[in-house]
């Protein structure tokens, strides 16, 4: 089965297509993507994951052609917020 996993920094990213087993998890696509080994700030114990844009948890079976995502932290720049407030 054929799926994607992607995750993005500010300033970097990564996109990668892989196949896995049927009755693949997400984080068993995520494992056999290689993608922890080159993000190692990755935590999937806080960070949320999803498949297309939807929440999803690290239980959830993949399907085929599916694009697994890793959010990171969404950080906040106090002085653009007070700029756009205005």
């Amino acid at each position: 089965m054929n799926v994607g996993v992607c995750y993005a920094e500010m300033d970097r990213q990564l996109w990668m297509r892989l196949e896995v087993p049927n009755d693949s998890t997400v984080e068993q696509a995520i494992q056999l993507s290689g993608v922890l080994k080159l993000y190692p700030e990755i935590n999937l114990a806080t960070q949320k994951v999803g498949i297309f844009g939807k929440i999803a948890t690290l239980e959830t079976l993949v399907k085929d052609g599916d694009r697994v995502e890793i959010y990171r932290p969404i950080t906040v720049d106090l002085q653009t917020v007070q700029r756009r407030r205005r």
